[in-house]
């Protein structure tokens, strides 16, 4: 059960492609910006919801156990899109109790949340 101040990933990643359409568009914005890919904010963004997803996924069809590479590979990429955020946008851990790589992940699911709907503005 989703606590009251934690997205569900349903909501989060509602409207957004598949996860193969996802893959490709990472794909591309990679090598059509090689070196600005790992400063830019959206392709984090983007690479670690798609982990996230892809690690509820395989959760859901195989299992904690089975999943366990797939959560860690979720883990990282959102940390990596904490740490971005703390050195450029001021995000603070403390303030937005990130303590944990599950706060790590709920994070990426309001961040994209909030990305989407921007962009469908």
């Amino acid at each position: 059960m989703t606590e009251p101040n934690r997205p569900a990933p349903n909501a989060a990643y509602a409207g957004a492609p598949t996860i193969a359409q996802e893959i490709c568009l990472i794909a591309e914005a990679s090598d059509s910006h090689p070196t600005d890919v790992s400063t830019d904010r959206e392709f984090r963004l983007r690479k670690a919801a798609l982990l996230d997803r892809l690690a509820l996924q395989e959760q859901a069809r195989n299992g904690a156990l089975a999943a366990a590479d797939a959560e860690d590979a979720a883990n990282v990429a959102a940390e990596w899109l904490v740490e971005y955020d703390v050195a450029h946008g001021g995000l603070s851990r403390k303030g937005r109790d990130l303590v944990l790589a599950e706060d790590y992940r709920d994070y990426v699911r309001t961040e994209y949340a909030a990305w989407r709907d921007a962009q469908a503005a």
